[in-house]
């Protein structure tokens, strides 16, 4: 994939879409059965130097539910995504992502990425949230 549109496209092979707009989408990527989903968000961005990643992120809980150093110890161990904040609505909220350089990126891969972020999401956000599913 070498362009945002070619992973529009993708996505909508796969996945049901509630927000498309240019160079952002969402969904929700079901687990545990259908019982439980994860939000996820793909936005396409740009380094200084021009090159182009896509951001594949999801939410997991409000930043003050979370320790920052039990964030930074997760993030040495994750092999896929690591743990960021970002707000939502005024608040923040610890996020998994993964930045995926264009060059590199294809469907599988993009597949690979979202079915290893989105459990591994869930699972801290039931951890967190006594299970409850804020997404």
């Amino acid at each position: 994939m070498e362009t945002f549109a070619e992973v529009r496209q993708h996505i909508l092979d796969n996945h049901k879409l509630f927000i498309d707009e240019p160079f952002q989408l969402a969904f929700d990527c079901p687990l545990d059965n259908d019982s439980r989903k994860q939000t996820i968000y793909i936005a396409e961005l740009k380094t200084s130097d021009n090159r182009r990643y896509l951001r594949v992120e999801t939410l997991i809980c409000p930043l003050e539910d979370f320790d920052a150093e039990k964030c930074l110890r997760i993030n040495l161990i994750l092999r896929v995504g690591y743990l960021a904040v970002g707000d939502l609505d005024g608040i923040a909220y610890v996020k998994m992502c993964e930045n995926m350089p264009y060059s590199s990126l294809d469907g599988d891969e993009l597949e690979y990425v979202i079915s290893h972020v989105a459990p591994m999401a869930d699972r801290m956000e039931q951890a967190l949230e006594s299970g409850s599913d804020i997404n």
